[in-house]
C-alpha cells in the first residue's frame, strides 16, 4: 500500500470515528446538548480536526443519516442478488431492516426516531434525492414487484409500503427502547410479527 492510499484509509477511519462518536453522543445526550467540542473530546482530537471533515454539527447529523440509509440499501441489494421470489426478498429485507436497527441502535434512533424536520425540510438537506428517499423507493419497488408477481394483494402501493415499514420500525423501537420489558424470545417475536403482517397482505 502506497503513502497516498494509506493516508486516504486513515482519513476515512477518522471520519468514521467522528460519525460513530457523534451518533452515540446525539442519541445519549440529545442533539441540542452536544457541541463539536464535546465530540472532539470523546475522540481525543481538536474541534478543528472535525471541521476538516464536516461543515458544522448539522452537516454531521445529516451525514450520519445518509450513511445509515446507504448501509441499509446495501444490505437490501445483497438480499435481492440471492433471492428469486419477490415476496421472499421483501420479507428478508424487512428482517434485515430489524436486525440493522438492533445492531446499530444509536444510528437508528437518530435516523428514524428523532424529529429531523429541522434539516430534512431545509433547502440544503432536502428529502428529494436523499438516501432516505432512495431507501424508501427501494422498499416501494420491492412491493411493486411482489404485486406484479401475484404474491401480495393488489392494493395502494404507498399504503402497503408504509404499513410494512411501520411494522419493522415498531419492532425495532420496542426492542431498543424497552430492554427491561419481559418480551418473549426475540427471534420468535420478530418472526411472528413479520408473519402476521405478511399473512395480511399476501394474495
Amino acid at each position: 500500500m502506497g503513502i497516498k492510499e494509506r493516508r486516504e484509509r486513515e482519513q476515512e477511519q477518522l471520519r468514521q470515528k467522528i460519525l460513530d462518536a457523534a451518533s452515540e453522543l446525539f442519541a445519549k445526550d440529545g442533539y441540542e446538548s452536544v457541541s463539536m467540542r464535546k465530540i472532539a473530546q470523546k475522540i481525543e482530537y481538536s474541534p478543528t480536526t472535525i471541521y476538516l471533515y464536516f461543515k458544522d454539527k448539522n452537516d454531521l447529523l445529516h451525514q450520519i443519516c445518509e450513511e445509515t440509509f446507504s448501509n441499509l440499501i446495501k444490505d437490501w441489494k445483497k438480499i435481492e442478488d440471492i433471492t428469486d421470489e419477490p415476496i421472499q426478498g421483501l420479507r428478508k429485507a424487512m428482517r434485515a431492516y430489524v436486525e440493522f436497527g438492533l445492531k446499530y441502535p444509536n444510528h437508528y434512533e437518530l435516523t428514524f426516531t428523532n424529529p429531523l424536520a429541522e434539516y430534512l425540510g431545509s433547502e440544503e438537506h432536502s428529502y428529494e434525492g436523499s438516501m432516505g428517499q432512495k431507501a424508501f423507493e427501494h422498499l416501494v419497488n420491492q412491493v411493486v414487484r411482489s404485486m406484479e408477481a401475484g404474491q401480495i394483494k393488489k392494493d395502494d402501493v404507498a399504503t402497503v409500503s408504509q404499513t410494512i415499514w411501520a411494522m419493522g420500525h415498531g419492532i425495532v423501537s420496542l426492542l431498543n427502547s424497552h430492554k427491561d420489558f419481559p418480551f418473549i424470545d426475540k427471534e420468535t417475536f420478530i418472526d411472528r410479527s413479520t408473519d402476521m403482517i405478511f399473512e395480511g397482505i399476501k394474495n
